[in-house]
């Protein structure tokens, strides 16, 4: 498995789910337990992991996504 981003913001890892998974991409989101017992304080990131045969397109989605967030996206 890729780590393809760290993040505790759930609008991007649902946002990033989706969208993979749309393309058939397997992702896993580890450490979501974790990141809640801490009382959700944020110091704990949860990663997300996709198969490294689909680390292209993975990464070519994150992309995606900063530009939407950047406002640069359609």
């Amino acid at each position: 498995m890729f780590e393809l981003l760290r993040t505790n913001n759930p609008v991007l890892i649902s946002w990033l789910k989706a969208n993979l998974s749309a393309e058939g991409v397997e992702v896993l989101v580890l450490d979501e337990h974790m990141s809640a017992m801490d009382g959700s304080i944020l110091a704990i990131p949860r990663r997300i992991m996709v198969p490294e045969i689909h680390q292209d397109i993975a990464k070519s989605i994150l992309a995606e996504a900063e530009e939407l967030a950047k406002g640069k996206g359609a």
